[in-house]
């Protein structure tokens, strides 16, 4: 492997991380990270019906009820953000 090699995937890896938010960056903590896991499947439990039924008939609840439920999760999915160290 060549340095502009090197460079070319450096550079395609921070382009993804400008484009979709969900890839991360180098300075994302473990917290962030958790919480695109979940927002990433809440969004996709919501945006694909059949799923969205699973979970409906699997909790005993209505499919709007679920959905409602999930878009509720996605405001906070892990909780409370942990308290920051200001240096």
């Amino acid at each position: 492997m060549q340095a502009s090699d090197r460079f070319n995937i450096n550079s395609q890896l921070e382009h993804l991380q400008a484009k979709y938010v969900g890839t991360g960056h180098a300075d994302m903590n473990r917290y962030e990270w958790a919480v695109n896991i979940q927002r990433d499947s809440y969004a996709s439990y919501v945006g694909h019906y059949p799923m969205l039924a699973y979970f409906a008939l699997a909790e005993n609840e209505s499919i709007g009820r679920e959905r409602y439920n999930f878009m509720q999760k996605m405001l906070l999915p892990c909780g409370p953000p942990p308290e920051r160290e200001d240096d």
